[in-house]
C-alpha cells in the first residue's frame, strides 16, 4: 500500500519518508547489504539472504498491490538512507497483524529516522484497522527497546539463544507487541 511522503528535520538533517517505488530497488539492494554488514541487531550476516535488484522490485509491487503491506523508504538528498516494511497475513486468522522491520545505514543513527519510520508505521496501521503490530529484536538493542516500549508495544515473550553472534555466544530475541482495541 502507498502512503503519503512527509518531511523532517531533524539535527540539522532533512530527510523525507515516503513509500518505495519501483526505481527504489537497485539502491535497497545495495543499503539492505550495507546495514547487514554495521549491525549485529539484524538477523543476518552481510551478504546473507541477500536479495537482488529484481527481488526488490518484486516486493515492492507486492507491498503496493497488499492493503497490509507498507514499504517506507527514509531519503536523505535523494539518497536512500534506511527503510521499514510492515507485513501483512492473508490468512483469516491473523490477518489483523503485521510484522514490523526497520534499518538505517549507521551514519544516520541519531536523527530519529527508525522512530519516524515506526511512527508512519504505526498511523498506517491504525487508520487501516490493524490491530495488532509485532516485532523481534535482539535482547541487547536497548535503544530500540526503549523506543518500541515508548510506542506502546509490550514484551510478548522471549526466544532463548536464539541468535548466535560474531563474539562466539548466544543471545536473546525479545518478541514485542502492539495491540489496539
Amino acid at each position: 500500500m502507498k502512503t503519503n511522503q512527509q518531511e523532517f528535520d531533524v539535527k540539522g538533517i532533512s530527510y523525507i519518508i515516503r513509500s518505495a517505488m519501483d526505481k527504489d530497488a537497485k539502491s535497497l539492494s545495495e543499503i539492505r547489504l550495507q546495514i547487514d554488514g554495521e549491525t549485529e541487531n539484524l538477523d543476518r550476516e552481510q551478504g546473507e539472504a541477500f536479495i537482488d535488484t529484481p527481488g526488490f522490485e518484486r516486493l515492492i509491487e507486492t507491498d503496493t498491490r497488499n492493503s497490509r503491506n507498507l514499504f517506507l523508504v527514509a531519503v536523505v538528498h535523494d539518497k536512500i538512507v534506511g527503510f521499514s516494511r510492515c507485513e501483512g497475513h492473508s490468512l483469516s486468522r491473523t490477518s489483523h497483524k503485521v510484522e514490523f522491520g526497520v534499518c538505517v545505514l549507521k551514519d544516520y543513527w541519531g536523527y530519529g529516522i527508525g522512530r519516524n519510520l515506526l511512527k508512519k508505521s504505526i498511523a498506517w496501521a491504525d487508520s487501516n484497522d490493524i490491530k495488532k503490530i509485532s516485532l523481534h529484536v535482539l535482547e541487547t538493542n536497548d535503544k530500540a527497546i526503549e523506543l518500541y516500549k515508548r510506542f506502546g508495544f509490550e514484551i510478548e515473550g522471549i526466544l532463548k539463544n536464539d541468535k548466535f553472534l560474531a563474539d562466539g555466544k548466544y543471545y536473546n530475541t525479545i518478541i514485542m507487541g502492539r495491540f489496539r482495541e
